[in-house]
């Protein structure tokens, strides 16, 4: 058992023994303020394609070809602001670094530079994400709330192949080793909703889909989201969710041009504060 996992059981554990001594209190769907620590069960399935030098790039599956895990666990940190009745704004960030070294199967081409079948290489993925999003809560009731939002996904990528033993098995020089770097930024619009069922639950979802030609980034997006948060504590809870970020995007950027096609995906638990 990891220790982030080890602490999320002795929380769930306290909240179970903390709740039977107080007493439930009345959460509203919106909150003022609020903050949220926890951890993501993240799956990012990525293909990739990276041109350089005039060469085409091969279209590589970071998991398969290069050996860089899909599941990843990482620590995410939100806040949520609200300083109007009907205006609300949010933001989060949780990085996923992962790195695996993999002898080829096929040759791969990636940003100007051909990789051949045989030949080991140790290859990174570094991603820096942030959550930003704006929801006018045109309908806000006693018990639930919806309104339009605006959101965005963004992405500060790292991609980098260093070649460690040819197709011969000799060691190669720094001379084959290539990394890219570039933003990517996901917008979507769509809708955000929020509903208590019982005084202390409440119930959210948010929806989304873009298509835009963003400066160097022509990217189609669609995101969804849906969580439960309970609240043992007037000030003090739980929350669990699940979402997804379909994002296929052409890169123009100054020293390569490309393309990146991925679903970020999976399951994000943790503790959260609220007034």
């Amino acid at each position: 058992m990891s220790i982030l996992e080890s602490n999320m059981l002795r929380a769930a554990l306290a909240a179970t023994l903390l709740s039977s001594t107080l007493p439930a209190l009345a959460v509203e769907p919106l909150d003022t303020f609020s903050v949220k620590l926890g951890g993501y069960a993240s799956r990012f399935d990525t293909d990739v394609a990276v041109a350089g030098d005039g060469r085409e790039g091969t279209r590589i599956n970071l998991d398969s070809d290069l050996g860089l895990d899909q599941d990843n666990t990482l620590n995410l940190i939100g806040v949520t602001w609200r300083p109007f009745e009907h205006h609300e704004f949010g933001a989060a960030y949780y990085r996923d670094d992962v790195s695996a070294s993999k002898q080829l199967d096929r040759d791969i081409t990636f940003d100007g530079v051909t990789y051949q079948a045989s030949a080991t290489v140790r290859a990174h993925r570094d991603v820096d994400i942030y959550e930003l999003y704006y929801v006018w809560w045109a309908a806000s009731h006693d018990t639930w709330a919806l309104g339009p939002r605006l959101g965005v996904v963004w992405y500060s990528l790292d991609l980098g192949i260093d070649l460690q033993l040819d197709a011969n098995g000799n060691s190669a020089g720094a001379g084959f080793d290539r990394s890219v770097s570039g933003d990517v930024p996901a917008p979507a619009i769509g809708a955000g909703w929020r509903w208590t069922p019982a005084e202390d639950w409440r119930i959210s979802a948010d929806v989304g889909y873009f298509q835009a030609d963003i400066n160097d980034v022509d990217a189609d997006v669609t995101y969804g989201r849906v969580g439960v948060e309970w609240f043992p504590w007037q000030r003090f809870g739980f929350w669990v969710d699940v979402m997804a970020n379909k994002v296929n995007a052409d890169l123009r950027k100054n020293d390569f041009t490309g393309s990146l096609d991925f679903t970020q995906e999976g399951a994000r638990i943790g503790a959260v504060y609220r007034f």
